[in-house]
């Protein structure tokens, strides 16, 4: 323990559960005490810290070696440990291996590469939200959110049409966690050896057949090893666990954004206005949304030597939690931070997608995603009412969003 800092006060001043049901269903007011009382936060029974505060979450981000990533970025027993980067890929890894991967994944996920889906995500919105259109009144998720950003995902891969419904329910039980669950759910497990199971086979068979998929641009892909001058390739463990990550990350974040974003537009009005009046304004409806409801809101770090945040202590070894949902609602940096305001800039200030070495890899397709599907929205329709008393909320320590939503929209 450092000379002069504090130890930690084992009565928590509040209580914070990351796996509570209420604690899903609005986190935000927690988030709230927390930056007033606990703005890092010690809960000794559940064994973590958690770092509220804009500042810490930032630093956190760029504290990249002693806050490792090296076993995972959810506090899930099971998940979180030395294998995690078997079902995390490079988001489970620590440089120079973590920058490997990312170097020889973003040679097949370049910006060019992602701009040039942008008319096959218009096509895939057009052929998604028409038939929603048709029947009026339908489930959001179900119908259109959770449909959109798989297709991408599988576009990319070249996944068969027939084998994303199947793809989607794995990726959904891999997220999901029943109240009074704390750990990985046998279903969870049960879906990643499936998940495992289906890539390991479209691997070979790549490989056999390549074309112009993202797949088999990994397979080609190859880089110089700095320290021994030597040409690398992934290995097929390496795409798997990074085709896996694609699905949860790629798939389900972007689900959950596009929810968010009708959601709270619905929820107010004057704002759900602006872009309505002007689709020149969805990508600051898209931001927006980032900041005030993002779809990932808890990453965990990993201690690697004492480190002093906040005036405490945290020895080597224990747990940090990123609270993204409480960074970017935090006063001192956006002001009326509660308040859901289309405009405002936050380019410089959110932490939605990360910082640092871990920036997430699929930012700019998420917002391509979004910006293409949501301006097809406003275009098409004139009003939306969402049935809120049988929506339904994910269940996910990591994850925020709808599971559910049920709508009538009316069509200009």
């Amino acid at each position: 323990m450092t000379a002069g800092m504090q130890t930690p006060n084992l009565r928590e001043p509040l209580p914070f559960d990351p796996y509570d049901y209420n604690f899903h269903e609005d986190p935000y007011p927690t988030y709230a005490r927390l930056r007033a009382e606990a703005p890092v936060y010690h809960n000794a029974d559940m064994d973590f810290w958690a770092f509220a505060k804009h500042e810490d979450v930032r630093n956190g981000f760029r504290d990249a070696t002693r806050l490792s990533n090296s076993w995972g970025v959810s506090m899930d027993p099971a998940a979180y440990g030395p294998d995690a980067h078997k079902s995390m890929s490079f988001l489970a890894l620590d440089d120079p291996k973590h920058m490997r991967i990312r170097k020889l994944v973003s040679k097949g996920f370049t910006p060019k590469r992602i701009g040039e889906l942008a008319e096959r995500i218009a096509e895939l919105t057009h052929q998604h939200w028409d038939r929603c259109l048709e029947m009026g009144e339908f489930d959001y998720v179900t119908e259109f959110a959770g449909l959109l950003p798989m297709d991408v995902v599988s576009e990319l891969l070249d996944v068969p049409v027939a084998d994303r419904a199947h793809l989607r329910t794995q990726s959904d039980l891999l997220i999901h966690r029943e109240e009074g669950v704390f750990d990985v759910p046998e279903a969870a497990v049960y879906a990643y050896f499936e998940l495992t199971r289906y890539y390991s086979e479209l691997l070979v068979d790549r490989r056999k057949n390549p074309g112009t998929d993202l797949v088999s641009a990994l397979l080609d892909a190859e880089i110089l090893d700095d320290e021994t001058g030597e040409k690398t390739r992934l290995t097929d463990d390496e795409i798997i666990g990074f085709m896996i990550l694609m699905i949860v990350a790629g798939n389900e974040t972007t689900t959950k954004l596009l929810a968010n974003a009708v959601y709270w537009g619905w929820r107010y009005p004057d704002q759900l206005a602006i872009p309505m009046a002007d689709p020149e304004a969805v990508p600051a409806w898209t931001e927006e949304t980032l900041r005030y409801d993002n779809s990932t809101q808890i990453v965990v770090r990993r201690v690697m030597e004492d480190v002093e945040y906040g005036g405490y202590t945290i020895p080597a070894g224990q747990r940090v939690l990123l609270l993204l949902g409480s960074a970017n609602r935090d006063d001192d940096v956006f002001e009326n931070a509660d308040r859901y305001e289309i405009g405002r800039d936050s380019s410089q200030t959110l932490t939605s997608f990360g910082l640092g070495t871990h920036f997430c890899l699929g930012a700019h397709l998420a917002r391509l995603e979004s910006n293409v599907a949501l301006g097809q929205i406003v275009e098409s329709i004139n009003q939306v009412d969402i049935d809120i008393a049988n929506a339904e909320r994910v269940h996910s320590v990591n994850v925020r969003g709808f599971a559910s939503l049920p709508m009538k929209v009316k069509a200009r």
